[in-house]
């Protein structure tokens, strides 16, 4: 099997088998007990939830350029019906 079959394959939303259910969103740290469990032994409590911040950077800068898109292609819509309207 290639790996771009392997690799559409193992995106899909519906679990196979053994397959983890890593999109699972249960919490807003994913890790919470373990990241506790990291805290309060004292290992790097400066940067534990690192990972976590960059993912939740990514979500609102995804979630932007989709509103932003929304807004240009409503925007684009809005001035073509005026174009319209007038001719």
């Amino acid at each position: 099997m290639s790996y771009r079959w392997r690799h559409l394959l193992n995106q899909l939303p519906i679990a196979f088998g053994m397959r983890s259910d890593r999109r699972l969103k249960t919490t807003r740290l994913k890790h919470a007990q373990f990241v506790s469990y990291l805290e309060d032994s004292g290992f790097r409590t400066h940067n534990v939830d690192h990972h976590e911040r960059s993912l939740r950077r990514r979500r609102v800068v995804k979630t932007f350029l989709l509103v932003a898109t929304a807004f240009g292609a409503a925007w684009v819509i809005m001035e073509s019906a005026r174009a319209v309207v007038l001719f």
